[in-house]
């Protein structure tokens, strides 16, 4: 008896990201189950083509929908994927790649796919600020800005993040933000505010250690004003995940959060700076994702040191 196959559609984004995608083709043949599956390959062609696409994938009943790209095509395509049946693969192909570095998915295209290939799958919260869907993390003040810069910069990659946030957080003015969520009003003088579902921004900069994706709540994470001589323990933190023992940093968790700010400006989902008015909500939205998971999964926590010597060759070219 025959059996049905299960159908994965590849979103390629031909110009997003830091990784070369030529081979994919080939690679899908030699690793994806024939037996089991049935692929298509689909580029983009214009700026959210890949949530048309994976719009169409839902209506057709695809069983996969896989990101090949950076964060910015996964977050088109998981967009559209949200309380579907169609899981959400990902070949991350970016320079910060957080959501895949969340789920432990190997960096490599062909680990991706041969995680791709065993079909596993489960459900996950995601957030929506204001009108705009996030899977990693969204924020305002500093965190949106370097966004912006980042976004903005010829390179990619740890050094040039870095080096942005150092940069510009040597003169960057802090903002106050009144904040409500269940237990009242709060109010702060804050350098940024993030609102994280994963643990990380991405490039293995956690803003939030320990957050996960199926407990139905946001990680708030407030940063407050420090010097310049602080900034790069801060760095160092994020990098190592243990910016929650900073005493610049108040946390707590939430399922929803109002925020108040002085002046419209700039906000980031999943590193994606846009503009946005005073008045700001974010809420989670619990498990309303499906995405193939790494039954494997072993958090690589082998890189801090290298990362901690990288931080501190940019500190010493930026401060000293």
């Amino acid at each position: 008896m025959q059996t049905t196959k299960k159908k994965i559609v590849f979103i390629v984004n031909p110009i997003s990201g830091t990784k070369s995608k030529e081979g994919l083709k080939a690679l899908i043949d030699d690793i994806i189950d024939k037996e089991r599956f049935e692929c298509a390959i689909v580029r983009t062609e214009y700026a959210g083509h890949a949530s048309v696409i994976a719009s169409q994938c839902v209506a057709d009943g695809t069983d996969i929908c896989v990101a090949v790209g950076g964060d910015g095509t996964v977050n088109e395509v998981a967009r559209s994927l949200v309380h579907s049946q169609t899981a959400l693969g990902i070949i991350p192909c970016g320079s910060g790649n957080g959501l895949a570095r969340h789920l432990c998915l190997p960096m490599d295209m062909k680990g991706a796919l041969e995680i791709i290939n065993m079909g596993e799958t489960d459900h996950f919260d995601y957030g929506v600020i204001n009108d705009q869907p996030f899977f990693c993390t969204c924020g305002m003040g500093f965190d949106a800005f370097v966004s912006l810069k980042f976004a903005e910069s010829g390179k990619r990659g740890l050094a040039t993040y870095v080096e942005n946030v150092l940069k510009e957080g040597l003169t960057y003015q802090p903002d106050t933000y009144t904040v409500k969520d269940e237990s009242g009003l709060h109010h702060y003088k804050a350098f940024l505010i993030a609102c994280a579902n994963a643990a990380q921004y991405g490039n293995n900069a956690y803003i939030a250690p320990g957050a996960s994706m199926q407990d139905g709540l946001l990680d708030v994470i407030v940063m407050e004003p420090f010097n310049v001589f602080e900034a790069s323990t801060i760095a160092v933190d994020l990098f190592s995940k243990t910016l929650n023992n900073n005493s610049h940093i108040k946390r707590f968790q939430s399922r929803q959060i109002h925020i108040h700010r002085e002046r419209p400006g700039a906000v980031h989902f999943d590193g994606d700076p846009i503009n946005m008015e005073k008045e700001i909500d974010v809420k989670i939205i619990p498990l309303g994702l499906l995405a193939v998971v790494n039954p494997k999964a072993v958090e690589d926590s082998a890189q801090p040191n290298k990362v901690v010597d990288k931080i501190s060759n940019v500190v010493n070219k930026i401060i000293i």
